[in-house]
């Protein structure tokens, strides 16, 4: 049978946690993806933050976001797409959002498209900032996962930077997980946090 996939256990982890009406953040929109599995999963009465620097990508997720509104007949949550580095979430998304937020997603790297320019990546002090914003959103509960891909130039450090930091985020604040193929050092890989209850 094989293990999941690190997206698809990264959508369980989140499944398990999320709620239909919760908040969510799709910190790096990329092809719309994760941005339609969270509205998906919220439902008509969720809301969901997506952030992207290329345009190419808010443009890929609108038409993904568009023909699943049309196929589930609006079943889905209203989802805002902001051309933005997810380092500006916390001033982006309503400041009724601190402390509500049941799930932000990572899936870092480059933007999984044929036409894409695969020399724009994310970076690691973007992403770091981004993820302490992130423990700030969340809820009691809520969870951060972070979709790293060492394998292509530059990920490799930007994936030991998000993995040191995952490490030193204090078990009060939050409790961190990793889930990766040991036998194969370029292979994708997902770090989790979930913050504490208190």
């Amino acid at each position: 049978m094989g293990f999941m996939s690190v997206l698809s256990f990264a959508h369980k982890l989140i499944t398990e946690r999320l709620a239909p009406g919760d908040r969510a953040i799709d910190a790096t929109v990329g092809t719309g993806a994760d941005t339609l599995f969270l509205a998906k999963a919220l439902g008509p009465r969720g809301e969901v933050y997506g952030f992207d620097i290329q345009s190419a990508a808010l443009d890929l997720a609108r038409d993904r976001l568009q023909q699943a509104v049309v196929e589930s007949s609006g079943g889905i949550a209203p989802v805002t797409l902001l051309l933005e580095s997810h380092a500006a979430m916390a001033e982006s998304v309503p400041p009724t959002w601190r402390g509500t937020v049941g799930a932000v997603m990572f899936n870092l790297g480059y933007l999984p498209s044929g036409e894409a320019d695969k020399s724009i990546i994310t970076q690691t002090d973007s992403s770091i900032a981004a993820l302490e914003a992130s423990l700030q959103l969340l809820r009691p509960g809520g969870i951060v996962t972070a979709v790293l891909y060492p394998g292509h130039e530059g990920g490799d450090l930007e994936a030991a930077a998000v993995e040191s930091w995952a490490a030193e985020v204090p078990t009060y604040v939050a409790q961190s997980i990793i889930y990766c193929q040991l036998q194969r050092s370029s292979s994708p890989y997902v770090i989790a946090l979930e913050k504490k209850k208190s």
